[in-house]
Formats: structure tokens, sequence, C-alpha cells
């Protein structure tokens, strides 16, 4: 006999309060199940004392109850208690879920890959309206994907975080990998007075002495809510509010560039002397030689503000408003010290690998004739500040006992901009000319170890010749700034409606959703001592302190050279202002203003069908929606005016000012038809099959879309010695989506309230990936000025002179023939060159630029399987949670290509394992998680890959009830201090490393 499962009578209605439920309807209930529901709601009505379960058995049992409930693939998350929520970070809760893999930034959660689609490509919603996002990308990059960064919000008002893997017509598009939806605690979901009131301490570990101590190893953090209904539950309002610092240390090792080549027989240093190479790679394989090595200290503050007010009106039973408003506020700063290396052309000794992508074990140069160069000790300051608001109102009105209808309305807006007014990237440039010969060794774990020939008694270079390394041995060179502003801004209005009939239901609706995204962005170069360094020991006495990077490193500790010197940044630019004139305000020549907006019509029905086939009761939701997406780039950007030779091997882009940015806009529209087919069938009381059909998009990225041109860079050295075109990023803006054919087949075994067995299999064919295309071309008729008659004649008069032909001679020839005089008489040398600059004028050929431009042009498969075990041993408290996901691509990158590859991005298998113990007032969780190591960039540098190496990391909570209002708790992160790392095509081609410390977090909690 099937009952009327669908009907939302005041019964109802008061269960689902009870349960905590949501949206999300059961579409199956045998005749035992309803009347036990009656009987349960009549108790409750007639003020019989109900015992409510609480603690982490409850947070799983609600979380399993909206697995198996649901309609398709969904897992969820639910706080134990309001106020309560299992992490202190969301993005490291859902790491634990089955297909769910994080990224980390400083160690903590910060952005989510579902089943092996990238951040961007995840739909992020509060109480089902998408959210705005913005950032500012490190290093002054104009902000570029659609990603929401889980940094932003904090846990203490969050009761449920489900991810819904599979399509779903009554969902906005864009989740090609999942669509994730914060649920906030609003009142009537806890009627009468709820209050608490919670304050942890946070101990970072890795807190070290910073400059002029900015940091605390112990940084606090608050919360409270306050909820309140009436008696007769007509009206209702919930604040929440909570304010988290943290501070927090880290040292990272890096090489920017992998430079790929081809080998020719023996390897020759620039002035024609032989390489002393051991195992030469054979003639025509490509071998990878390092641009450079730096090692970075970085002393960081965060401080999130998040605040949400909910208001509730029930005039009538059927009729309920809504109106809710979040707040959230994101402020980081980044103190920094750069230690680096830059490689140049006199190679004496290298040590190649073996096998496939030949590079560096051990790699030096020695200058000889040529002066010592400069070893850098950069000052750098990042800072940003991000401020979401969203302001929500919704309206339900239930009709009668079959018909309801939903208004909402939805504005979000974020906002990132730079929180000094030096900008949000800065850099001091500091250097000493004592390097004789450099060099460093490499493995395929830890760091490359730095290899410094020091010399600071070349009369040449002016020094003290005291045989160390001083504070008078530290010069200026280049004050770098960087300005970056990303807003963005949503207004989704829908309207929602549900007929239910017997054993069934059709949801149907539509949508309207604009979305603007605006990105700024300038970066300019200053001089200061120069690229040469020509003026050391000028800076004052008492603003550089000597340090020594090992005292920093504990996994990474080296044999090599360390000794640096540390400033505060924004003493050091204050400074150098007076000293140098430079202008420390931002740079009204934009190298990036782009506009990307859409709007996005959507129409959706969606029909539901309870039946039986003989005793087994199944479910069948057949949906489909439509899509309409007009969209529009804009783009605003000034014409850059020259490209600047600076010095032997660097180049710059001279931007055109504001007034002459010219306005280029282009339009784009498109449609898409998303249907979706969800079945499951409950086999016995407890095995339940899945079976699932549906078609998703994810749209492109917003740098992706942009229909200007922006100049990154010039070439990586003289172009009339073999240098490489500069770099340019160019859009598309007629790019469509990627469509993502979906199946998913699973089966699930509840065999208790919070424990079962599950396997499951997916499968996406995907069309329209977005590869690149290689363009070189020039652009703005901009000119070279190192490949043209000056850099022919320069080549001419070093040949007569003697001088041998390299990137730094013949910079300063050309400077000596620009100044008029020979080269190296009066007093000048490669030094005082390289205070000068050379642009690019009429007679010089034109600047190529390399681009990767952007086409709708792969298709791919993606598949994988998703296994989870959960179970509470009876009544010995013990509980344990289990999940493996195992993903696969059909396009890999091919190591032993240097051609621009298209590859599958972000693909790892995944596990976790959390151990669960919970008996009277005690409560404790010990959880181990893994990902495997995946692709994150198939063009980091030109068409050199980053590949992340894998990681784990254990984590630990505790907890214990003192009274029924009290408790306090004990939490440790990343206790073993894991640290991540990246490389190249081989383990050994090191692109990042960085060491994590464990902190720890000590909290009470107080209800009313």
């Amino acid at each position: 006999m099937n009952s009327k499962i669908f009907t939302k009578t005041k019964i109802a209605t008061t269960l689902s309060v009870i349960l905590g439920a949501t949206s999300l309807p059961a579409f199956a209930a045998d005749e035992s199940t309803t009347q036990e529901v009656v009987a349960a709601t009549e108790i409750q009505n007639e003020d019989t004392e109900v015992i409510q379960v609480t603690g982490i058995r409850s947070s799983i049992q609600e979380s399993t109850r909206l697995k198996r409930d649901a309609t398709g693939v969904v897992d969820a998350i639910s706080a134990e208690d309001i106020g309560k929520f299992p992490d202190t970070n969301l993005a490291e809760s859902l790491q634990r879920i089955t297909g769910v893999s994080i990224d980390r930034a400083n160690g903590e959660g910060s952005q989510v890959t579902v089943r092996g689609f990238g951040p961007q490509y995840n739909i992020i919603t509060l109480n089902g309206r998408q959210m705005a996002s913005s950032t500012l990308p490190d290093g002054g990059g104009a902000s570029d994907n659609r990603a929401y960064d889980f940094q932003n919000i904090s846990a203490d008002a969050v009761r449920t975080v489900e991810v819904f893997k599979t399509a779903n017509a009554a969902m906005a598009s864009g989740g090609i990998g999942a669509t994730i939806n914060i649920e906030t605690a609003r009142p009537f979901d806890n009627p009468g007075l709820v209050a608490s009131i919670s304050a942890n301490a946070m101990m970072d570990t890795s807190v070290r002495n910073g400059v002029k101590d900015y940091s605390d190893k112990v940084t606090p953090e608050l919360s409270g809510l306050l909820s309140w209904t009436d008696e007769e539950e007509m009206f209702g309002a919930s604040f929440s509010g909570s304010f988290a610092q943290r501070d927090s240390s880290s040292t990272t090792a890096g090489v920017a560039q992998w430079r790929n080549s081809d080998w020719n027989g023996p390897l020759l240093a620039t002035d024609g002397i032989p390489v002393n190479v051991t195992n030469p790679p054979t003639n025509g394989d490509d071998f990878l030689l390092p641009s450079d090595l730096a090692y970075r200290l970085w002393d960081r503050q965060r401080e999130r503000t998040n605040a949400q007010l909910a208001l509730q009106y029930r005039p009538i039973d059927s009729v309920t408003a809504t109106f809710d408003y979040t707040y959230t506020k994101l402020e980081k700063e980044e103190q920094g010290t750069e230690l680096s290396i830059w490689m140049d052309t006199y190679k004496s000794e290298i040590d190649f690998t073996q096998g496939l992508n030949p590079s560096p074990l051990n790699y030096m140069e020695d200058r000889r004739e040529q002066a010592p160069r400069d070893i850098a000790t950069k000052a750098k300051y990042r800072n940003s500040v991000t401020e979401d608001i969203a302001l929500g109102f919704n309206l339900e009105w239930q009709v009668n006992d079959d018909l309801s209808f939903a208004f909402d309305y939805n504005d979000s807006s974020s906002d990132s901009s730079p929180l000094s007014s030096l900008g949000n990237d800065v850099t001091v440039g500091l250097g000493s000319n004592i390097i004789a010969g450099q060099g460093a060794t490499y493995s395929d774990a830890g760091i490359p170890e730095m290899i410094v020939d020091f010399d600071d008694c070349d009369p040449r270079i002016g020094l003290n010749c005291n045989q160390k390394f001083d504070e008078s041995d530290v010069g200026s060179s280049i004050y770098q700034k960087a300005h970056a502003y990303n807003t963005n801004d949503i207004i989704q209005i829908r309207i929602d409606g549900a007929w239910e009939f017997e054993d069934g239901r059709i949801d149907f609706g539509v949508e309207s959703r604009k979305m603007d995204n605006h990105s700024t962005q300038s970066s300019t170069n200053q001089n200061m001592g120069g690229w040469g360094v020509s003026n050391p020991g000028e800076i004052p006495a008492g603003m550089l302190e000597a340090i020594d990077f090992n005292d920093s490193l504990d996994d990474y500790k080296t044999a090599g050279w360390t000794e640096a010197f540390r400033g505060d940044t924004i003493d050091l630019a204050n400074w150098a202002a007076g000293v140098y004139d430079l202008d420390l305000a931002r740079d009204t020549a934009l190298a990036t203003d782009r506009r990307i907006q859409e709007d996005v019509t959507a129409a959706y029905i969606k029909g539901a069908y309870a039946g039986y086939m003989g005793d087994m009761p199944y479910n069948v939701s057949v949906g489909v929606r439509y899509e309409q997406t007009d969209s529009t780039s804009t783009a605003n950007i000034a014409a850059p005016t020259a490209v600047a030779w600076v010095s032997n091997n660097d180049f710059e882009v001279n931007q055109g000012a504001f007034e002459d940015a010219t306005l280029i806009s282009e339009s784009n529209s498109y449609s898409n038809f998303l249907p979706n087919i969800d079945f499951d069938i409950n086999f016995t009381d407890t095995l339940k099959g899945r079976a699932a059909f549906g078609q998703t998009i994810g749209r492109p990225a917003y740098g992706q879309l942009s229909n200007g041109v922006s100049i990154t860079g010039g070439p990586n050295s003289p172009t009339i010695l073999g240098g490489s075109a500069g770099g340019a990023n160019v859009g598309r803006a007629s790019l469509e989506p990627l469509e993502s054919t979906n199946i998913d087949l699973s089966l699930e075994w509840y065999f208790d309230d919070t424990s079962y067995v599950s396997a499951g299999y997916f499968r996406k064919d995907v069309d329209g990936f977005i590869g690149n295309a290689p363009i070189t071309s020039p652009y703005y008729g901009l000119t070279d000025p190192s490949g043209g008659p000056r850099a022919e004649q320069a080549i001419l008069d070093l040949q007569a002179g003697g001088y041998e032909v390299n990137d730094t001679t013949l910079f300063s020839q050309v400077v000596a023939t620009q100044l008029g005089e020979t080269i190296y008489s009066n007093g000048h040398d490669d030094t005082f060159y390289e205070t000068q600059t050379v642009l690019g004028n009429s007679d010089d050929p034109a600047m190529e630029f390399l681009s990767q431009s952007p086409t709708n042009n792969k298709s791919a498969v993606i598949d994988g399987m998703e296994f989870a075990f959960q179970h509470f041993f009876g009544d010995t408290g013990f509980g344990v949670i289990a999940n493996y996901t195992y993903v696969n691509g059909d396009i890999e990158f091919d190591l032993a290509s240097t051609d621009t590859q298209f590859a599958l991005l972000g693909l790892s298998d995944t596990a976790n394992l959390v151990l669960m113990y919970e008996m009277d007032d005690f409560q404790g969780r010990l959880a181990y998680n893994w990902r495997d190591d995946f692709l994150d960039s198939a063009a980091i540098y030109q068409n050199e890959p980053e590949f992340t190496e894998a990681f784990a990391q254990i984590d630990f909570n505790l907890n214990y009830q003192f009274t029924e209002e009290f408790s306090m708790s004990f939490a440790g992160i990343n206790i073993t201090g894991e640290d991540p790392r990246k490389h190249g095509r081989t383990g050994n081609q090191l692109t990042s490393a960085e060491e994590w410390s464990a902190r720890y977090e000590l909290g009470a909690r107080y209800t009313f």
C-alpha cells in the first residue's frame, strides 16, 4: 500500500523541524514508518519529554539520514549541535567526504576539488544561493577564477554542508564537479531561546620572531550565537558573530622556471669554454636547466570577522518569510624575506640525471674574469582585505496540502582590495655583489642546496674585503609594486513551485541571475640602486637584521648558503622614497582592466514518483533545466608604450597612461538543455541501489574570457643571442562552457542508523574542455631593443675590441654607445651601465610575444570509484569512518613532449580514516587524510608542467562536557608537521616546497 508521502501537512512540517531536515524530499516510505512518524509527532504535541541524542553520534546519524534519503548522490556533514561544527574550517571538514579533496593555503583548507574538477568548477551556495567571491592572487596579478575560498567563512554558525555530486534541475548550473550548499542556522530551526558563546586559543607552532615581532604564537578566536522565537513561533530572530586571528610563519623554496632545450653536442659557456658535464644527454634529447633558486621566509597575520542576522516571520501557518544578512571579512598581511640567486651564462659543471628529461643533480657557474654579481635578499610585503556581503529574502507559501510556492531574492557582493596604500604586493629589492661563483645541488626530496662562492675583495665592486657577509655589503636595486582590485556582484531571483500528489510531486521554477566580475591590476618597477646594486652600504644602520635561513628550517635544513638580511618592507619603502624620489602611490596605468558580465535566465521542471517493484519501493526523478546565458567581455587597457631593456637579461614593459586607454567590448550568447534522471530502489530495508544520469556545465575562468591583450613581460635574454619571445595573456570572449554527460551507479547498505557500507562508480564525458593554442605575435607596435641595429653593431664593436660577447657585455656596449663613450671608459663598468635603460625604437624589429590562446577544442573522460564505510561498534563508544576514492582520466601529460599540451588537472586518489570515541561526557576524533600526487598545471612556465606530490596529515579533536551547559575542547591540526612539495617533469626539478607546522586549539563553550 502506498501512502501519500509528499503532502506537507503541519505534522510533516513539525517533524522536519525536529529532525533538522533540509529541502531534500524522502521519496519513499512504508506504512509502518509513516505510522511511527505520526505517533512521534503526537507525543511531541502532548508535551511529553523528548530525549534528544547529541554528540558525534547524533551528527553522524543526521549526515547518514541526509545521504540515505537524498535524491541522487549526496554527502553531508552536520553539526552535532548549533554552533559546534566538526572542524573550525569547512574545507577541512569537506575533505573527509568521499570524492572531495582540498587545496591548502598556509596549511589551512582553502578550496575544494570534487571528482577531479578543480575549485572553479564547483558551485558554492549559501542556503541555496550562489555566493559571490573575489580574490587577489599572490604576486600581484589579476584575479582569474570563480573559486570560493573557504578561509573567508567561519564554521561557527553552520548547521550542515551538503555536497551534491549528481545533477539537479532545480540547482543553478556551473557545478560540473559538484554543488556544495552551506546551510546556516535559522531561528525557526531551534524554537525558543538558544544562546551560546565560545572562546578558543589557537597556538600555531610555526610562529617565530619576525620583523618587528609582528606575530603572536597564541591568538584568540571568539564566537557567539543568540536565537529566539516567541511561544507561538510567529516571530524569530537569530544573530551569530565570530572573530578569529591567526598568526603563522613558513619557510619556502622554489625555482621559477625550468627551461627546456635540445642537446646538440658539448655544452659551451657563453665565453666558449666547455662545461664539465657528467652523464651528458644524448644528442637531440631535451634537457632542463633552472633559471634561479630562491628561499623565502614569511610571517603572516590573518583576521577573520563573520556576522549573520536572520529574521523570520510566520503570520499564519502557511506563510513564512525569512530575511538574512551575512557578512564576512578576511584581512591578510605577510612580511617576507627572499634570498635568491639568478643563474647566469658562465656554466662550469653540470651533473645530469639519467633517463627521460635529464636535469642537474649538481649545477655550478663560475664568473671567471667577470666582476662578482649580486645575491638578492629582498624585503617583501603582501596584503589584502576581502569583504563579502549577502542579503537574502525568502517567502514560502503553502497554498494547500498539495501546492506550494517560494520566492527567493539574493544580492551578494564580494570586494578584494589592498589593505595598504603601497599596494597588495610590494618588493624592496636588496642585494650584494659578492657572488664569484654560484650553483645548487638537487634531489627528489627536500629543497635544493644553494652554493655561493663568496668574494667581497674584488676591487671592481668596492666592498670592505673583510671576508664576511655584512650589512655594508648590501645595497638597493629595484622597487616593485602591484595594485590589484577585484569585485564580484551577483543578483539572483528565483520563483519555485511544487505540486504534490498521490505517490509523486512536480517541482518547477524560473530564475534570473546577473553576475558582474571586475578586475584591475597595475604593476611597476622603479629604479633605486639598479640591478647592479650600485650603492652598497647605503641602508641606514638598524634597518636590516642578519639572519640565517637554517634557523627557520627543521625538515629542510641545508648545508648550503643560508645567510641573508631582512628588514621591514614598509620602513624600507619609505626610506627609499626619500632617497630615490619614488612614487609609492598606485600607478594609474593599468595592465589589466577587465569586466566579465553574465546574465543567466533559467527555467526548470522535474517530476518525482514513488512506487514499488514487487515488494521493493523505488523513487524516480526526471528533470530538465534550460538556461540562456548572455555574456559581455569588456577590456579597458592602455596600450604599452615600449619594451625597456634594463640590464643584461632583464626586460620591462612600460605601460601606457590611463587616459589613453581604449574600451573594447565583445558579446557572446549560448544556451543549454540540462536533463537529469535519478533512480533509487530499496532491495531490502537496509540495501539501496542508485543510478543517475545528468548533464552539467562548467564556465570558463574570467581571464580566459578577457578580450584584451595583456603583456606580461619581455624576453628572458637578448633575442639577438637566442632569447625567447616575450609573454602575453590573450583571452577569447566567445568561449563556451564545458559540457559533461554524467553517469553514477552506487550500492549502499545501511545496517544501522549510523552505519553503512557503500560503493559507487561515476563517469563524466566532457566536451569543450579549454585547450591552449600557442600564438607568437607582435602587439601594440612594440619593438625589440635587443634584436635590432644597435645590438648588431654592439656585437661588432665587442669583437673588434677583443671582448667576449654575452648578455652582460652586449648590454654594456649598447649603453656605452647610447652615452657616446667607449665601453669601460670614464671608470664605468657593467654595474654602472646597469643603472641605464635601453628603449625600443622605430629602427628595431617588432617584439614578438608568446601567448596561449584558449579554445574549446578538447574532450576527455573522467571516471572513478568511491568506497565508504561507517560504523559505531555497539555500546563500546568506538566508531570508524573510512573511505577511498579512485579517479582516472583518459588524457595524461606526456613527459616526453615539449609541445603545448592539454591535460586533466587535479586528478588524484584520496583516502580518509577517522577513528571516533564517544562515551558519556567525553568525545574524541583522530583523523587521517591522504591525497595522492597530481598534475596541477600543464604550463607553469611555457610548456613545463607542475606536479603536486602526495600529501597526508593527521588531525585530532577532544571534547569534554563538564555540565549540560559548559564544555571544553582541544584540537590539533597537522600534528606531525607534514610539508607540501611540488616539482616539474622529474622529482629533482623542484618548483616549490614549504615547511608547515602543527597548530593546536584549546576552546571553551557555554550554552545558555
